[in-house]
């Protein structure tokens, strides 16, 4: 089984529920319908019946759950919660009762956060910061999380380079410039991401423009000290940097400009200096090897919430929807 069968067949194992509140757009229909069918997820679509229906068309929804703001019996308590949580930052009842009414993301996180759905998918026609916001402001962070970052798993076909060609890519999509502390923890994150989605051992690396040295600048000594850092927290770990990135994946590059390094012309876990440089090479790798993008996945959140590219297709979404399954299931 392909990477993307395996964590399918993860998900059916042990049925979630998850809330897609993107209902106006068709890609989101499409997955619904997939995903019921296949027996991936319960899915709860938010938003008016009739108009899902009317969109939906000939698509087989009719085992999905539609939940309607308007007429929600346990309305009044999700506004009351959240007026509880976001009240020491200036929410009204009145605010809240608005927000929920209006706005399908808030309403979304708050079934997870309310325990109606085990995680929520969305983005396909939001932005990944009108996405993540609720998430951040109402679930939070989860037990021992010090950072919410994003990463994408890569699939890359035929390639002989990491595990079977699947990677780890972070961070990616969320944490613009972290420090080397706020690096640290993306590594190591991403490799407790790595171990449980793809079942494999991680090898994380730490990348730069620079090999042990080989430069010296401001941008360089972050890595070098982000290195530094994670190895200390977490010396189980097998991690090293700072590594370019062919001497990170290519065994030859690696024995040259790292000799004795464990991680060298192995890595599987990459992890970006910044976001440019991952949101870049993400979507570098999937359009010019053709590689199958799934993300950007959050990790550090308290329940499991991920976001979508709006350039997704129905598949994307049931792609994402099985590993939210899974996250939830390792929650």
């Amino acid at each position: 089984m392909n990477f993307l069968e395996q964590i399918v067949s993860r998900a059916k194992s042990e049925i979630k529920t998850i809330v897609l509140p993107e209902s106006t757009d068709i890609r989101t229909i499409k997955a619904a319908a997939m995903i019921q069918e296949q027996g991936i997820a319960n899915v709860i679509l938010v938003g008016n019946r009739g108009e899902i229906e009317k969109l939906a068309g000939d698509l087989d929804i009719s085992k999905a759950q539609i939940v309607d703001p308007a007429d929600f019996d346990k309305f009044d308590e999700y506004v009351n919660t959240l007026y509880e949580l976001r009240k020491s930052k200036g929410m009204t009842v009145e605010q809240a009762k608005k927000l929920l009414s209006e706005n399908v993301l808030y309403f979304g996180i708050m079934m997870v956060k309310m325990g109606a759905a085990d995680g929520m998918v969305a983005g396909a026609i939001n932005s990944t910061g009108n996405t993540l916001r609720p998430a951040l402001q109402i679930l939070k962070t989860a037990p021992g999380a010090k950072l919410v970052s994003a990463f994408f798993i890569m699939v890359v076909p035929d390639c002989e380079y990491g595990e079977k060609g699947v990677f780890v890519y972070g961070d990616s999509g969320l944490v613009e410039n972290p420090n080397a502390e706020e690096l640290s923890e993306i590594a190591i994150a991403s490799s407790k991401s790595f171990k449980s989605l793809v079942q494999a051992e991680p090898v994380v690396a730490m990348l730069s423009y620079s090999t042990y040295g080989s430069a010296k600048s401001e941008l360089t000594e972050k890595v070098v000290e982000a290195t530094r850092l994670a190895k200390q927290k977490a010396p189980e770990l097998q991690l090293d940097g700072e590594l370019q990135a062919d001497a990170a994946i290519v065994a030859s590059v690696g024995q040259s400009k790292a000799p004795g390094s464990s991680v060298a012309g192995k890595a599987n876990v990459l992890i970006f200096p910044d976001l440019n440089c991952g949101n870049i090479s993400y979507k570098l790798t999937q359009r010019l090897a053709k590689a199958d993008a799934y993300g950007p996945i959050i990790q550090g959140l308290a329940r499991p919430v991920n976001d979508l590219s709006r350039g997704c297709s129905a598949e994307d979404i049931v792609g994402v929807v099985a590993i939210t399954c899974v996250q939830a299931q390792n929650m």
